[in-house]
C-alpha cells in the first residue's frame, strides 16, 4: 500500500461526515455546502471558485470570484466588464477559510493559472482537479499531486485508445512538412488559450526561430502571456499580411478559421490542427485536416491512471469526459469510484474542434 493510501485511511472514519454529504451536484454545478460556494459553476452564482480561464469553466456574471492571479488575468482579458462582481486572487499554496472549509489552490498544469481546488472540512480532504495534464509545459506551472480522501477528476481522454505521443515528435512532424513544402503556408488550428502559446514554446524549444504569424483572435492572449513572462519570440499579425509574405510561413489560427474563408489568404496552405482529438483519424479527415498533430492540454489515459496512483485517494469521482472507463479502471484497482455526470463541460473539452467545416470555435 502506498504512503498516500496509508495517509488517507482515516477517510473511512465513521465519525467524519462523508464528502458526499457536503459536496453536492446541483444545476449550477459542484456545490461545497459548508463554504457556500460553487466550483466552476455553469450558471451565475453568489460565490464561485474558478479552476482556469476556459469558458466552459470560467463563466461571466458571478458575484464573487476566487481564482489564481493568472486565471483572473485571463478572465479579465476574455470577459472585460462581465468577469464578475468582486475578484479575489489566491496564490498557489496559500490557504483561505471560506465558511467552514479551508481552500487551497495548487497547480493543475493545464493552462496559465490553472489550479486544482483542495478542500479541507471535518477531517477530510477533497481535491477537485479541474482540467489538467502531466506533460512539461513552459507556459504554466506543472501539475502537483496532492494526497487526499476523495479525488474529483476530469476524464476528457479517459479511454485506453488515447495515448498522446511525445510533444516534440509531433512538432517535428510539422517542421518536417515545412521543410518538404517550403513554398506552402502551414495553417495550424489551435485553441486561443493555452494551446496556441504552448505550441509556440514547443516550436521555439525545437529551434524554430522564424516569425510566427497569428490570426487576430489569438493575439490578445499571446500579448497577455508575454506580459506575464512567457517568452514567445517574434509574432506577427497574419490578418493584414500580404499573401506573398505568407508563402512558406507558419500561421496559427482558431481551428474553425483554418477550414474557413479566412485561410484563402494563405499560399496553398497545408492545413493542420493541434489537438488530442487528432488521435481519431476519421475526425481529422472529416474536417479536411492534412496534417493532424496530437498535442493535448489534457491528461491522456496513462496519465489519468498514473494520477490516481499518485494522489492515493481511496475514492474517486469522475466529473466529465469518458467517465465509465476510468470508473471501471479505478474499481479494478480497489478504489471506490463513481461518475458525477456534471453538465456544461463539453464545448472546450473538444479543444475548439468544430463538428464540421464552417462551424465556429467553441466559446
Amino acid at each position: 500500500m502506498s504512503a498516500a493510501h496509508q495517509s488517507n485511511q482515516g477517510g473511512s472514519n465513521p465519525d467524519r461526515p462523508h464528502p458526499d454529504k457536503w459536496i453536492k451536484v446541483l444545476p449550477e454545478g459542484l456545490y461545497v455546502e459548508p463554504g457556500g460556494f460553487y466550483i466552476d459553476p455553469v450558471r451565475p452564482v453568489e460565490r464561485a471558485v474558478v479552476t482556469h480561464g476556459h469558458s466552459d469553466h470560467a463563466r461571466p456574471g458571478n458575484r464573487h470570484v476566487l481564482a489564481t492571479p493568472g486565471t483572473l488575468a485571463v478572465m479579465r482579458q476574455r470577459m472585460g466588464e462581465g468577469v464578475g462582481g468582486s475578484l479575489q486572487a489566491l496564490e498557489y499554496g496559500e490557504s483561505l477559510r471560506i465558511g467552514d472549509v479551508a481552500v487551497r489552490l495548487v497547480p493543475a498544469g493545464h493552462v496559465l493559472g490553472s489550479a486544482q481546488v483542495v478542500l479541507e472540512h471535518a477531517g477530510s480532504r477533497v481535491v477537485v482537479s479541474g482540467d489538467y495534464k502531466r506533460r512539461l509545459d513552459r507556459t504554466c506551472t506543472p501539475f502537483e499531486p496532492v494526497p487526499c480522501d476523495v479525488f474529483v477528476t476530469e476524464a476528457t481522454f479517459g479511454l485506453p485508445v488515447f495515448r498522446h505521443p511525445p510533444d516534440l515528435g509531433e512538432v517535428g512532424k510539422l517542421l518536417h512538412s515545412m521543410a518538404l513544402f517550403p513554398e506552402r503556408s502551414h495553417a495550424v488550428g489551435v485553441y486561443a488559450l493555452g494551446k496556441c502559446q504552448r505550441l509556440i514554446t514547443l516550436l521555439r524549444a525545437a529551434g524554430y526561430d522564424r516569425p510566427i504569424w497569428l490570426h487576430g483572435a489569438l493575439e490578445p492572449l499571446c500579448r497577455l502571456y508575454s506580459s506575464l513572462g512567457v517568452e514567445l519570440g517574434e509574432l506577427r499579425p497574419a490578418t493584414v499580411a500580404a499573401k506573398e509574405d505568407l508563402k512558406g510561413a507558419l500561421v496559427l489560427a482558431p481551428p474553425a478559421a483554418v477550414a474557413d474563408r479566412w485561410a484563402r489568404r494563405l499560399a496553398d496552405p497545408v492545413v493542420a490542427v493541434a489537438s488530442g482529438w487528432m488521435r481519431v483519424r476519421q475526425r481529422a479527415r472529416q474536417r479536411g485536416v492534412e496534417l493532424p498533430l496530437v498535442i493535448s492540454d489534457h491528461a491522456d489515459w496513462d496519465e489519468l491512471c498514473q494520477t490516481l496512483e499518485d494522489v492515493g485517494a481511496p475514492e474517486v469521482w469522475v466529473t466529465h469526459g469518458r467517465e465509465e472507463a476510468l470508473v471501471h479502471y479505478a474499481t479494478s484497482r480497489g478504489i471506490r469510484a463513481r461518475a458525477l455526470a456534471l453538465i456544461g463541460f463539453e464545448d472546450e473539452d473538444s479543444e475548439g474542434i468544430p463538428e464540421k467545416a464552417g462551424e465556429g470555435e467553441a466559446s
